[in-house]
């Protein structure tokens, strides 16, 4: 078959049409790889475009060499793939067909081959093994546009075979999966007994790679019924979480923040029932500082029944009392997880007033530096507080004499 779509058609930038022909002019073969294939084919703008070809990396270089094309930054050269800017405007990463000739379930050893089918048949799903001509031919070798019509997840092969190439094909697997799919529950039974079965391989897998995908899964659609699904595989334990999480509170979770795109730290938070699983997760996944403090702060606040006080008022003392930034941030994220749509609203919209007392006033009525000076600013600021932040400068500089006179000075 044939794609001409107006998609497709706009891809086609001045550099690109150099780009093709280039490769046509000195005799190689040049086609669309891999995810853009099946984003052009579901008609969705892919976020980045591969390109397969037959010429070798020696010969790519050569090539550009004689077209005067600049190459940069080619640390992907040992896997076959050359970077050229064309034109001083775009990047194209153009990669050799390749075979993996030894694998350790993390990394490969490749070998170059002009066999287009022995490329497409060591990637990882149906749906990624696509190639598409700039004619708009597409070379599908193993019914991926098939499986994407049907909504199908299915490994290239054998499942056993390409999951044991690289256990991280077991996160990718479920990750597009939430991303296609148009069931929750409609697994293939042979699918997923090969991952059953090699569940401890992503023991291997460096924590960073694993989050990289586990974020992805748990923002994506059904993302309750797949995290459960992942439980009853054993695949938990292997990823920093606990063997038996909360799945109950992370389905309610899930349902609660549907729609109002949460941060993947705060629905994961649900899976965890206090702070040292927070540390355990880190350990394994190597989180960033503001994650570990989005979870521990949701986990430290989630229990409170916001409802009984002002909501609105907690939450901008907190702000207001925060010493960095990123305050707003997480309580916004609490929110989410509480479901709480009017308030998220009503918080966003906030904005921390400017607490009108500086040093230099107290300086100027000669209050002494040292403990009375910072006792009698933060009395200054309570005070702001408890008036709503509405009370002026003028008028908080009149509590200042009762204020020290309460310090004993």
């Amino acid at each position: 078959m044939k794609l001409d779509t107006p998609l497709f058609r706009n891809l086609f930038t001045p550099e690109m049409k150099q780009l093709v022909e280039i490769f046509n002019r000195h005799g190689h073969e040049l086609r669309i790889a891999g995810g853009a294939v099946r984003d052009l084919i579901m008609d969705k703008l892919p976020v980045d475009i591969d390109f397969a070809t037959t010429a070798t990396p020696d010969q790519m270089k050569e090539l550009f060499e004689a077209e005067k094309i600049r190459l940069i930054n080619n640390k992907g050269e040992k896997h076959g793939t050359i970077t050229a800017r064309i034109n001083d405007k775009e990047n194209f990463e153009v990669t050799t067909l390749r075979i993996d000739v030894v694998t350790d379930g993390r990394h490969a050893e490749v070998q170059f081959t002009r066999d287009w089918q022995l490329d497409a048949n060591r990637r990882d799903l149906t749906i990624n093994a696509m190639f598409l001509g700039f004619d708009g031919t597409l070379y599908d070798y193993f019914h991926g546009r098939e499986d994407l019509d049907q909504r199908k997840i299915k490994f290239v092969g054998n499942p056993e075979a390409r999951i044991q190439e690289d256990y991280l094909r077991i996160l990718r697997y479920f990750r597009f999966y939430g991303r296609i799919a148009s069931n929750p529950n409609s697994h293939d039974a042979e699918t997923l007994e090969a991952i059953r079965n090699n569940a401890q391989g992503l023991a291997g897998i460096s924590g960073e790679r694993i989050w990289m995908e586990l974020r992805k899964i748990i923002t994506g659609s059904y993302a309750d019924y797949i995290m459960e699904t992942m439980m009853s595989l054993g695949l938990t334990p292997y990823m920093g979480l606990p063997e038996k999480c909360n799945i109950k509170e992370f389905q309610r979770i899930c349902q609660l923040t549907e729609g109002l795109s949460p941060l993947s730290m705060t629905r994961l938070s649900a899976l965890l029932e206090d702070e040292n699983q927070v540390y355990e997760l880190d350990q394994r996944l190597k989180l960033s500082k503001e994650e570990i403090r989005l979870a521990l702060f949701i986990i430290d606040k989630r229990s409170q029944d916001f409802e009984e006080s002002v909501p609105l008022k907690y939450f901008s003392d907190l702000i207001v009392d925060a010493k960095e930034p990123k305050m707003k941030e997480r309580i916004l994220e609490l929110i989410k997880y509480k479901g709480d749509t009017a308030l998220l609203r009503t918080i966003s919209e906030w904005s921390p007033p400017k607490f009108p007392i500086t040093g230099h006033d107290l300086t100027q009525k000669n209050v002494p530096k040292g403990p009375i000076f910072a006792k009698t600013l933060n009395e200054l600021r309570n005070i702001w507080k408890e008036k709503n932040y509405q009370i002026t400068k003028e008028e908080l500089l009149l509590e200042l004499d009762r204020i020290v006179k309460q310090l004993g000075l």
